[in-house]
């Protein structure tokens, strides 16, 4: 599948959709009225409008942060799920139905502190989430919150 950009401003529908959002979520963080609670709500509303693997995968890695750092605040970024650390954004959960992609992205910014030499992964394709890809992504987690 591929993305199909507009021909006038050359962001496609879905990426128009992904700004707003990020632009209400913005807003709401200004106004200063969001609660943790808000946030944990909104996030497992987001996971629960996904379907099929995107479901099932957000699930698992929302389960898992919870479990291996609960430090970090669950919290909407772009319109998905993400996991904050002092009030910025450590790792995100991409649904590939959102992005028109053929695979769901768990991502880590600059605030994860998963350096490794100078070169390192920041985002990583999931098509399944069994053991291996657990211990991997725990690992990654517990690395990240350092």
């Amino acid at each position: 599948m591929s993305i199909q950009k507009d021909g006038d401003s050359g962001f496609s529908k879905t990426e128009r959709e992904a700004m707003k959002n990020r632009a209400m979520e913005l807003a709401a963080e200004q106004r200063g009225n969001k609660k943790k609670e808000d946030d944990e709500r909104e996030v497992s509303k987001l996971i629960e409008a996904m379907d099929g693997s995107d479901k099932t995968l957000a699930q698992a890695i929302h389960a898992l942060v919870k479990t291996e750092a609960p430090e970090l605040l669950p919290k909407s970024w772009y319109g998905m799920p993400a996991y904050a650390k002092d009030g910025k954004v450590l790792c995100f959960f991409q649904a590939a139905r959102k992005f028109e992609s053929r695979y769901a992205t768990l991502g880590f910014s600059d605030v994860a502190k998963i350096d490794n030499g100078t070169m390192w992964p920041t985002a990583f394709a999931l098509l399944q989430f069994g053991p291996e890809e657990k211990k991997l992504v725990s690992a990654l987690l517990k690395k990240a919150v350092l």
